[in-house]
């Protein structure tokens, strides 16, 4: 293979050269290492990845090796990269089926296997070769093995994947049980074995933080400045009855699970309404639900339009880890959100939201809240109030300094 610089787009500052912002005393140097390129903040892992890289960048030197799944990642705009030291981009072109063969021969997870690649070994190794690392932070589990040695190890696992391959297995039958199954005890012992040898193990929730010996959870946050009612936007035509939001990555499977059940079996349940999926690359099975009362956008450029119009936001997710950023952003936009039980358990949400337990008593809390606007409106301050309060990203990344071995 190629040398980092030419597998991937790399990039340097002087080593003398302070990053932006940077606070004097800090430590050392930071090596941020991500299975997707935490730019733009528009999906889950990418929000969460952006605002804890943004905060080091804040403290420390940081240099970025990540990989890139969509070509738009590979050279990321200049307000993203001009608050690191240096960064490198590798793409990520290895097929599934050769991954899936690897994993079979060598007796490892295809989590793993999937992201095995030279080029961002070597981009590793370049770094801590001509940079003064100090702490090393990977972010996704995929990234563990690219932990150096010999300096502070922060793995941040995001949600533990052994459980959410375990349900995956729990539903399915035949060769893809057996699959699946593999994959979630094999993860399983990854993650004990990885916690028991870096210096610090987050989750972004205490109960996903429970599921692994020694985790800890350091919690999503949100930006209530941009996800503001009050902010300036591009508004949505109301469409003439009430709207119903989902927002999400539309290939994302329990999101395409979601939408699925929730146009089958609560839709049915209600009044007139209109249904709006928002969320790029939906899978052919959620484009095909599109119809009289169900709008499929696909990518949008900025989700707060559909979100401010809507009477009200739904996250009917029957498999969530963690802290759902979809939910946050709805609290924060003022918006009544009817959750699932599963979509609500990591959110310290104070009864600013309505959960509900299956279909029906989905479609019983949407259309109370259709039928009382004062006191959908009212629920709707009450989550942005909430989220105010409780989820602001610099209260939520408050320990990191300490984690990663920043100076004071």
């Amino acid at each position: 293979m190629a040398a980092p610089a030419a597998a991937g787009r790399q990039c340097d500052r002087a080593v003398d050269q302070p990053g932006a912002g940077v606070i004097a005393g800090a430590s050392g140097d930071v090596l941020f290492l991500a299975h997707r390129v935490p730019f733009p903040p528009d999906r889950g892992d990418k929000i969460r990845g952006y605002h804890i890289l943004r905060h080091l960048a804040a403290r420390a030197r940081v240099h970025l090796v990540a990989f890139a799944d969509d070509p738009r990642d590979r050279s990321p705009a200049a307000a993203f990269t001009d608050m690191l030291a240096s960064h490198t981009i590798v793409p990520r072109t290895k097929k599934q089926w050769r991954a899936g063969l690897e994993a079979l021969a060598s007796g490892r997870p295809l989590s793993l296997t999937a992201f095995d690649d030279d080029a961002v070994r070597r981009a590793v190794t370049d770094v801590m070769a001509r940079q003064r690392v100090t702490c090393a932070y990977a972010f996704s589990g995929q990234m563990a093995p690219y932990l150096p040695a010999r300096v502070r190890r922060v793995m941040d696992f995001v949600d533990a994947d052994s459980a959410k391959f375990a349900a995956y297995a729990a539903d399915a039958r035949g060769p893809m049980r057996w699959m699946l199954a593999r994959e979630a005890r094999l993860l399983a012992a990854f993650e004990r074995s990885v916690a028991a040898a870096v210096d610090a193990s987050l989750f972004v929730s205490a109960e996903e933080a429970a599921l692994v010996p020694g985790g800890q959870p350091l919690e999503n946050g949100i930006d209530a400045g941009f996800f503001d009612p009050a902010a300036s936007f591009a508004p949505v035509a109301a469409p003439g009855v009430p709207l119903i939001v989902f927002t999400g990555q539309m290939d994302y499977r329990p999101n395409v699970e979601a939408v699925t059940a929730f146009v089958r079996d609560t839709m049915p349940q209600l009044p007139p309404a209109q249904f709006a999926i928002v969320g790029r690359a939906p899978t052919p099975s959620v484009r095909a639900l599109v119809g009289e009362r169900v709008t499929v956008t696909g990518e949008v450029a900025d989700v707060r339009g559909w979100l401010a119009a809507a009477d009200v936001v739904v996250a009917p997710l029957m498999l969530a880890r963690g802290i759902q950023n979809k939910v946050l952003e709805a609290m924060a936009m003022a918006r009544p959100v009817v959750a699932s039980a599963a979509a609500a358990e990591g959110i310290d949400h104070g009864g600013a939201l309505r959960v509900a337990g299956d279909a029906a008593a989905m479609a019983r809390e949407i259309a109370a809240l259709l039928a009382d606007r004062d006191a959908a409106a009212a629920l709707g301050r009450a989550a942005r109030a909430r989220v105010i309060a409780r989820y602001d990203w610099a209260a939520r990344l408050a320990p990191l300094d300490a984690i990663v071995g920043l100076a004071a």
